[in-house]
């Protein structure tokens, strides 16, 4: 890890391609890295802050990879 992001992490673009539809977000309360597919309860309202470390995913799996977590909602 270097400043705070991963060595070989490439950053995903604000918008995501049309098949990365999985928001990656970072609890403000806690730090913890929550992901959430669409569907889900936050899905819309999620906002995806590259500055504070967030980004999108094309799956689970990449998700999970990163050590991201489902949002349990």
């Amino acid at each position: 890890m270097l400043g705070g992001l991963e060595l070989g992490h490439v950053a995903q673009p604000v918008q995501a391609a049309q098949s990365c539809r999985i928001k990656g977000n970072v609890s403000i309360a806690t730090g913890e890295r929550i992901y959430h597919v669409p569907g889900q309860a936050d899905y819309e309202r999620t906002k995806i802050r590259p500055s504070y470390g967030e980004r999108w995913f094309c799956s689970e799996a990449e998700a999970r990879r990163a050590g991201w977590r489902r949002a349990t909602n």
